[in-house]
């Protein structure tokens, strides 16, 4: 190929390439700024599995909010400013190294608490949570947890299975550090499996239910869940 020809083709490849920028520029805009929002501010995380059942269903999207505890650089762990600390009874979307995913559980352990677990009663810094019964039948039990400052429910089991992690500790939650469980006690992989939460690796917090797809019912919309709160 003669240089002159060169020269053609590379103004010709250039040329097409200004044009498809010019054609598509506000699209390529609005995709950064779709990703940036999604990285740094919120975004939608989906919930699989039955860890935080009865809060969280297996299909909800739930909201994550970014700017939670830390004001971040885009798609960086790098913290720019400390907004707040998380509190116990949290919901947090963690990125967890141990686990090689994303979890989603319940903060109930603090920096410098003492935690304990007999046969699935709480103990915090020597104080044990208080429990009310809501619902009961063959399979599980729904009980009411009342942590300092939060209320929630949980699930237990009603049987004989998976009654290993129902005791735990005592043992004390490391400075910047968090220790979280899911709300469905006997079927949860969560700090009795992972150790404790690093405060680097919490994403955000939750506190509502976007929208919600019932997987055991050929993924019809829950619709009674959209734009539902979380305690």
């Amino acid at each position: 190929m003669s240089e002159a020809k060169e020269k053609d083709l590379i103004s010709r490849i250039l040329s097409h390439i200004s044009l498809f920028w010019d054609e598509n520029r506000q699209f390529f805009a609005l995709l950064f700024c779709i990703i940036f929002f999604k990285s740094a501010v919120a975004d939608l995380s989906s919930i699989s599995g039955a860890s935080m059942t009865p809060t969280l269903l297996d299909g909800d999207k739930v909201w994550v909010n970014k700017l939670a505890y830390d004001i971040k650089v885009p798609f960086t762990e790098f913290s720019l400013a400390h907004v707040a600390d998380p509190k116990r009874g949290d919901i947090v979307i963690i990125d967890s190294k141990i686990a090689d995913k994303r979890l989603v559980k319940r903060i109930v352990g603090l920096p410098g608490d003492t935690i304990y677990m007999q046969n699935n009663t709480l103990v915090i810094n020597g104080i044990s949570a208080n429990y009310d019964i809501l619902e009961e039948n063959e399979r599980d039990i729904i009980i009411e947890e009342h942590l300092p400052e939060k209320t929630h429910q949980v699930r237990l089991s009603n049987g004989l299975l998976n009654r290993n992690g129902r005791s735990y500790g005592p043992t004390s939650v490391p400075a910047n550090s968090y220790f979280v469980l899911g709300d469905n006690r006997d079927n949860s992989a969560d700090s009795r499996v992972y150790s404790f939460i690093p405060r680097g690796e919490i994403i955000g917090r939750s506190s509502s239910v976007i929208f919600s797809l019932d997987s055991n019912n050929k993924y019809f919309p829950r619709s009674d869940r959209f734009l539902s709160g979380l305690n």
